[in-house]
């Protein structure tokens, strides 16, 4: 029974897609981990934890995606040891929905920070983010387990690696299991951070349109924007595919497809980082500047910390203005 059947001569879509995420992602999430391995070594606060955890849960996903990249240029065959089959697979679903569950999170606290400015200044609560990274990982995973019950189930690896694919093509016995944890996947994980972060940033906006800088207000909505990328076209059609098979009893054809639309969150999840704070966008801009050997601009949305200990600096003598 197929799969979310690739159709001929498609495989090089999914290469192209697969190369331009690596190629983009990858630099992106690194510089990311670094700013945020320097912010947590000084004054840190919970969403820099989430963040951070965001960070590491992409570059997971981009480090495995050649083992994709080596399907798709074999036609969607797997060429590799079967045993890495399972471990790509959980490896990328798992970081799909992770990525859902710490937007839902970083959009908590990005509400509690607004709403709540003086309680959140002064609790730094970094255990609290701790644990509820540590729990976001492990609904992620236990979920996606999954992907190791269905290729071992029964006879599964027989048929699984006489036919040469990975996860493609299941048995009625499989889909049987399959098809219901993919739907309560799509509800628990995708549904309900959606839900939750719908309403923080609705909350966020309308606290914000009472009265808060034209600076913030611009950064809130850059943050919003970025998050509803995530949400709406890198794993909404994806989810809708869980319900849609669900009610038909199969996958539907052009579920690899809107599979690979989710691979893109790892180029969009920096601009959710780029925008969750002043300081994380003048330290990006920082670190920039030094790998490409010049200056790049700072932008006006800075921090006050470092409009104050720059003030007075119209130019540098190695960045002119």
């Amino acid at each position: 029974i197929p799969d979310g059947t690739v159709f001929t001569g498609s495989h090089w879509l999914f290469f192209s897609v697969y190369l331009l995420v690596f190629l983009v992602g990858l630099p992106l999430n690194v510089m990311a981990l670094v700013i945020f391995v320097g912010k947590l070594r000084h004054r840190a606060v919970a969403v820099d934890v989430l963040l951070l955890n965001l960070t590491l849960s992409d570059l997971l996903l981009l480090l495995f995606l050649p083992f994709r990249m080596v399907e798709a240029a074999s036609g969607m065959r797997w060429p590799l040891p079967f045993i890495l089959c399972p471990l790509s697979g959980f490896l990328f679903f798992t970081t799909i929905y992770l990525t859902s569950l710490f937007l839902a999170a970083v959009s908590i606290e990005r509400f509690l920070s607004v709403a709540y400015p003086l309680w959140y200044k002064t609790r730094p609560r970094l255990g609290q983010a701790g644990l509820a990274s540590g729990i976001c990982w492990l609904l992620a995973s236990a979920n996606c387990s999954v992907v190791y019950v269905t290729e071992y189930w029964g006879n599964s690896t027989y048929s699984q690696g006489t036919n040469g694919t990975c996860y493609l093509e299941f048995r009625e016995d499989q889909l049987a299991i399959l098809l219901p944890v993919r739907l309560e996947m799509g509800v628990a994980l995708f549904g309900v951070p959606l839900l939750i972060t719908s309403y923080c940033y609705s909350r966020l906006v309308w606290i914000l349109g009472q009265g808060a800088s034209r600076r913030r207000r611009r950064r809130v909505m850059g943050l919003l924007a970025a998050t509803l990328i995530n949400f709406v076209i890198c794993f909404g059609p994806y989810n809708v595919s869980h319900l849609v098979g669900y009610i038909r009893g199969e996958s539907p054809t052009w579920r690899s497809y809107v599979l690979l639309l989710s691979t893109l969150n790892s180029c969009v999840d920096p601009l959710v980082f780029y925008f969750s704070s002043s300081k994380f966008q003048a330290e990006f801009q920082k670190l920039l500047g030094r790998l490409s050997g010049g200056c790049v601009p700072w932008t006006q949305e800075v921090s006050l910390e470092l409009k104050v200990r720059n003030m007075g600096e119209e130019q540098t003598p190695d960045c002119p203005s």
